[in-house]
């Protein structure tokens, strides 16, 4: 009788252990996660043409990200071009938009 008792506890032992590892490790991936995970951007129609902008004169130290249209509650609004600090061995990959079946998802500038 006694290593019927001992087996129906450790059951739900064994159950709450494999719950909380799933929950930390769950936990853990939210934090993990890279710095340049954004939302998913996507718009039911094609944006209009860029722009075109005058870009200022180079700055030390920058790269121009340039302007692009934002998908902003069912329409495209103009977000004008700025200065990024410039990471050292990496170049600038200024994001835009791709097309995808009939929608067009937004891929963030990054760096590369």
């Amino acid at each position: 009788m006694m290593g019927a008792t001992s087996m129906t506890f450790t059951r739900p032992v064994r159950l709450l252990t494999s719950t909380l590892a799933v929950a930390l490790t769950c936990a853990a991936a939210t934090f993990a996660a890279p710095a340049f995970a954004q939302a998913v951007i996507v718009a039911p129609m094609a944006p209009p043409p860029p722009r075109v902008e005058v870009v200022p004169a180079p700055r030390a130290g920058y790269v121009w990200d340039q302007g692009r249209w934002r998908w902003e509650q069912g329409r495209y609004v103009w977000v004008g071009g700025h200065w990024r600090p410039v990471r050292a061995g990496y170049h600038w990959v200024p994001g835009h938009w791709v097309q995808r079946g009939p929608n067009w998802r937004w891929i963030e500038g990054h760096w590369a």
